[in-house]
């Protein structure tokens, strides 16, 4: 995984219309995974990967 590829939680969520505080909260809480933690504690996002974690989300509380 190239690490320019990689979104910050705010610019995910923008490009997803979400909230930065929901993404990371959801990954807080272990409902979705980014790709890599900063040793700062901070989220990188591949955002197709991204996509796919929150289409099975959405599966499984439909």
């Amino acid at each position: 995984m190239e690490a320019e590829r990689l979104l910050s939680t705010k610019q995910a969520a923008d490009a997803l219309g979400l909230a930065e505080r929901s993404l990371s909260r959801w990954a807080r809480e272990g409902r979705l995974t980014p790709t890599i933690e900063t040793p700062g504690g901070q989220f990188r996002w591949d955002l197709e990967d991204l996509r796919t974690q929150l289409r099975a989300l959405r599966r499984k509380t439909d």
